[in-house]
């Protein structure tokens, strides 16, 4: 239960980050309201607190974070831009899901 607990923590702080990122996004590239700005800024902040319930320490929980930023960041712009993952997408995906997998989960 731990783990699906922390992969949970790992997924919601990518969407955050990722949600943050893409209003800060809209707001610089495509010209929408400064309130766009605002509520990613605020996004952003809630992203950096989700990672300290983690129950790792800062350097494997933010090098671990990066494999599922890579994963959610490809199903994002699937989900969101239209943009269909290709097969070296997948393979680069599911290479950094392991190093998750490694980093956070294996036995120490």
């Amino acid at each position: 239960m731990d783990y699906l607990k922390s992969l949970g923590y790992f997924v919601l702080a990518g969407i955050f980050e990722i949600g943050g990122g893409y209003l800060i996004w809209l707001w610089l590239r495509e010209g929408k309201g400064i309130h766009y700005a605002f509520i990613g800024a605020a996004v952003l902040v809630l992203y950096g607190v989700i990672p300290t319930l983690q129950p790792a320490n800062f350097g494997r929980v933010y090098a671990a974070y990066g494999g599922i930023f890579i994963a959610l960041s490809l199903l994002w712009g699937w989900a969101v831009d239209g943009v269909i993952p290709d097969r070296f997408d997948l393979i680069g995906g599911v290479i950094a899901l392991i190093g998750v997998g490694v980093i956070m989960y294996a036995p120490r």
